[in-house]
């Protein structure tokens, strides 16, 4: 399809203001940025910027789906060795854990924000403007990153693995709620840096299994 000029700048200009606010996160994190400082070193003034993204909060959020493309780009790797959809299920978790408590206030500000408007239109919006970031994905994982919510993309796995007969229908829901219960409170822990990164990774990891074993319907040997 053909992009018009237009778009190819309204791209670029993004892109200047979002590759500005990855660098001032990498170097200061989240709390240190303001939209001067962004503007600054983007090389534009703060009122070109409200022309692309309505506020802090948009910008800082497109500047952390950084973060889930390298996130999803090891995912391929993490599935490599999956034989199953269970497996899938406790590869995606383990991914997950590792790369989101590794930057937690990122993962906090893309799953836990308070956007006006749904996360899923911000996310739709994102990838119609940027779709390369979507190519080269499995594609369960490209449908679980165009998920709405953090509910929905786990809930995506979980199916999976009914669908294979790990986990009764009827159960899908419960056990997706109970992870994610498990994921936000070792988050917000992480955040209050009350926990370490390994602990809170392996915690995670063992609670989720733990959950796992009480919905399996099949026989599953777990890995360790």
């Amino acid at each position: 399809m053909m992009v018009s000029k237009r778009e190819v700048q309204r791209k670029r200009m993004m892109l200047y203001f979002i590759n500005a606010t990855e660098e001032l996160i990498d170097e200061d994190g989240i709390e240190g940025i303001t939209l001067r400082r962004i503007a600054d070193r983007a090389g534009y003034n703060s009122a070109t910027l409200y022309n692309y993204f309505e506020n802090l909060d948009h910008l800082i959020f497109y500047a952390s789906m950084k973060y889930i493309k390298d996130y999803a780009l090891s995912l391929n790797t993490y599935l490599s060795d999956s034989n199953n959809a269970m497996d899938r299920f406790l590869k995606v978790w383990e991914c997950f854990c590792d790369y989101s408590f590794d930057k937690p206030e990122i993962y906090n500000a893309i799953f836990f924000s308070n956007l006006d408007k749904d996360i899923e239109d911000y996310v739709e919006e994102y990838y119609k403007i940027f779709p390369e970031y979507l190519q080269n994905y499995h594609e369960n994982i490209s449908t679980m990153l165009l998920k709405s919510d953090i509910n929905e993309r786990g809930l995506t796995t979980v199916l999976s693995c009914v669908n294979e007969g790990y986990i009764k229908s009827e159960d899908a829901d419960k056990l997706n709620d109970m992870t994610l219960l498990i994921y936000e409170g070792m988050l917000k822990k992480v955040l209050r840096n009350k926990i370490s990164y390994e602990d809170a990774r392996n915690n995670t990891m063992d609670y989720i299994k733990s959950i796992v074993e009480r919905f399996l319907i099949k026989d599953y040997v777990f890995y360790y």
